[in-house]
């Protein structure tokens, strides 16, 4: 679920609420991506706005009854509507401001509802060509709304029982009995058309959540739970190219020190132990402005919203939370360290692989100095020899 669905935002209104919900759980960027889709898609509305309204005004030209003329202009008025409603979206989007949604779901049940009048007009005119018509029209917008309301399967039922109530009111008053039997056939056609749309949207709902589902294991690892290498190197992409010469930004490559005597000594399912707990402590050390991510083995990517003093600050706290010892299943404990080389943002690269690369330099240089220390890659390029560019962690 993109930035672009979150930007829709939330209808604020009780009954739109309701009509653009469909009663379950789902996380919140399921139900915004869902909610974006009620503005659909632009040929689509063209598609389905230029039929009714076409018909509309077709019909009056050939049949310009008083009570015609005024449906045509019901029709032409809420399908401009619509389109306005539509394109402020899409302007509003691109603004980062959120769109009418609460309009935009009233005006699909009054676009319904026009749809069913001019059908039940057209019935109590007699005139049978125009009704065939019209009534044609207004059968395929109903079985559209099953697919065009996919997202939401309350509004889609209201849509298609706004359309059905004035249409058979019309076939009720035609004085055709042969038309009685939609006092039957129209309550069938609306159950049977939501409950075709509230299964069309758990096959929707379910599609949803497998993606999400994936796209979350993609991005992190299953013993930690952080974001795995793609995860945080994206973060750290975007992060870059969110940043500017007024917006430093810190990455820590982290190492634990002593870790492998874990593994060996005590074997994998322990070290796994110790490496949940080393999660853990990360995520409680950090800031608000700062992220990690594990990327393999024992090692470990922060990064850090800051300047040089925010990541000497951040790798001290990160220093000081990974040093108590760590219980192990055999009842024992083990004492682990961590050693961090710090590459800073414009002055040691504008891209995540030389970051990364100057990060990995500095690293080295703090393990070679003795382990538990952190490094600047840039006092590392400016010092002979690289013992000058140790920190001793606090």
């Amino acid at each position: 679920m993109t930035e672009i669905a979150q930007l829709h935002g939330e209808p604020r209104w009780w009954l739109t609420r309701w009509l653009a919900g469909t009663g379950q759980s789902v996380p919140d960027d399921v139900r915004a991506s869902l909610q974006a889709m009620l503005f659909g898609n632009l040929p689509i509305f063209l598609g389905g706005a230029a039929s009714t309204t076409g018909i509309a005004v077709l019909v009056a030209l050939f049949f310009p009854s008083p009570a015609i003329l005024a449906w045509c202009a019901v029709e032409i008025a809420i399908n401009l509507a619509r389109l306005a409603v539509m394109a402020h979206a899409h302007l509003a989007i691109k603004r980062g401001r959120a769109p009418l949604i609460d309009l935009n779901i009233l005006l699909a049940v009054a676009w319904g509802f026009s749809t069913g009048l001019g059908a039940g007009l057209s019935l109590i005119s007699g005139n049978w060509a125009v009704a065939i018509v019209v009534c044609i029209s207004a059968a395929g917008m109903v079985g559209g709304m099953c697919f065009r309301y996919v997202c939401a399967p309350r509004l889609a039922s209201a849509v298609i029982g706004g359309a059905l109530i004035p249409a058979t009111a019309g076939a009720l008053a035609s004085g055709n009995p042969i038309l009685l039997i939609s006092a039957v056939q129209a309550p069938a056609l609306l159950v049977a058309m939501t409950m075709a749309a509230f299964q069309l949207h758990r096959i929707l709902l379910a599609s949803m959540m497998a993606e999400r589902e994936h796209r979350h294991r993609s991005r992190h690892d299953p013993l930690t739970g952080l974001p795995n290498r793609l995860g945080i190197l994206g973060d750290a992409e975007r992060s870059i190219a969110a940043a500017g010469p007024d917006r430093p930004l810190a990455l820590l490559y982290l190492d634990l020190d002593g870790f492998k005597q874990v593994n060996d000594g005590h074997g994998h399912m322990a070290g796994d132990q110790v490496l949940t707990a080393v999660a853990d402590r990360l995520r409680q050390a950090l800031a608000a402005n700062e992220a990690v991510g594990r990327i393999g083995g024992d090692e470990f990517v922060v990064l850090c919203g800051g300047d040089r003093a925010a990541a000497e600050q951040a790798a001290q706290r990160i220093t000081a939370a990974l040093a108590p010892p760590y219980p192990l299943p055999s009842g024992s404990h083990a004492r682990i360290g961590v050693s961090i080389g710090i590459a800073l943002l414009p002055e040691d690269g504008m891209d995540i692989d030389t970051l990364l690369g100057r990060a990995d330099g500095a690293l080295y240089a703090a393990k070679a100095g003795g382990k538990a220390r952190h490094a600047f890659a840039s006092d590392i390029s400016r010092s002979e020899p690289a013992d000058l560019a140790l920190s001793a962690a606090e």
